[in-house]
């Protein structure tokens, strides 16, 4: 059975930028609607120590989510445990078609629908993934406990996951394509003065060799990019880490987009290049790509929805008087 509903807002995603949302336009009165997709939480529920969310010197990311899903139900909001696989933007109300059946008309529409993991594209990759191959350490770092991995990166995600790696592998040995790495400071800090780590400098991942029977990695051929030899690395395990592209897919053919496949907005606001849309955190964000700023655009597209939808009742609001209304 097909279930119908109409709301005035749908916001569709919930990490960071989707339940600051939902808190911002359940005290705005908008009794809006969030879908949670795929992963509930969104990447900080494969985080582990969170330590750059303000207020809490660390916490675990799953806890961090799993109270932002809460403060948003206490405001109100209608968090929904379902998928939309198909988004028409043609005109409004909007329609929002699930994964269950479900069908939801929405006056406005918030899109935080992330980032996800981006991979190689190697055949070898492809052909291990699941089996020895990776993007996700703190989804499968346990099962490599006093084995030897490998991580490929340089950036934030890739130091995060070699540190994350070295509580169970008896070796890490990061790969990066570049002779100096991207992350921050701290995170370089620790990872170039941990005994379990070896960094090799210029190389990419050319092959990712293993068995089939058992079907599992045995290690990996690495491509020299300043000279073009190879060598072989042995490990039980590849993790790859290159970072993330954005969830997009939903609205690749109706939005405005740039930078790869980013959802562009005017800038100094969430306002996509349709009326009535608003898309906020990794999915608008490819120079930032935090939590923190996530939850800032969050809150942002509330209020331009807030603003938008109290302009088609015809009762025009400033925006600053949003602000201090909700504040």
């Amino acid at each position: 059975m097909t279930e119908r509903s109409h709301v005035k807002l749908l916001i569709i995603g919930s990490g960071p930028a989707g339940y600051t949302a939902a808190v911002y336009a359940s005290r705005a009165m908008l009794e809006p609607m969030l879908i949670q997709g795929m992963q509930p939480g969104g990447q900080l529920t494969i985080t582990t120590e969170v330590e750059n969310w303000p207020g809490e010197t660390e916490i675990q990311g799953p806890e961090l989510m799993v109270k932002m899903e809460a403060h948003a139900l206490a405001m109100g909001a209608d968090v929904v445990t379902d998928m939309v696989t198909r988004l028409d933007l043609s005109s409004r109300p909007f329609t929002a078609e699930c994964d269950s059946g479900r069908v939801v008309r929405a006056d406005a529409v918030i899109l935080a629908t992330g980032a996800q993991a981006r991979w190689l594209g190697l055949p070898s990759e492809e052909k291990y993934k699941g089996f020895g191959v990776s993007a996700c350490a703190t989804c499968d770092g346990f099962f490599y406990r006093n084995r030897e991995v490998i991580v490929i990166g340089g950036g934030n995600t890739a130091v995060e996951e070699a540190l994350f790696l070295t509580k169970f592998a008896s070796k890490v040995t990061l790969v990066h394509r570049r002779d100096s790495l991207r992350a921050e400071k701290i995170l370089q800090h620790r990872l170039l003065n941990h005994p379990k780590v070896e960094v090799i400098w210029n190389h990419e991942l050319a092959e990712v060799t293993g068995a089939e029977t058992p079907m599992g990695v045995s290690g990996a051929v690495l491509r020299n990019l300043l000279d073009g030899s190879t060598r072989q690395v042995a490990a039980d395990g590849i993790f790859v880490a290159i970072g993330h592209a954005p969830a997009s897919e939903l609205v690749k053919d109706q939005l405005e987009l740039h930078n790869g496949g980013y959802v562009k907005v005017e800038p100094g606001s969430t306002r996509t290049s349709i009326p009535g849309v608003f898309a906020a955190g990794d999915l608008t964000d490819h120079v930032y790509r935090q939590a923190v700023t996530s939850a800032g655009m969050g809150c942002m597209a509330a209020l331009d929805a807030e603003h938008f939808l109290a302009a088609q009742d015809g009762v025009e609001t400033a925006p600053e008087q949003l602000v201090a209304s909700i504040a």
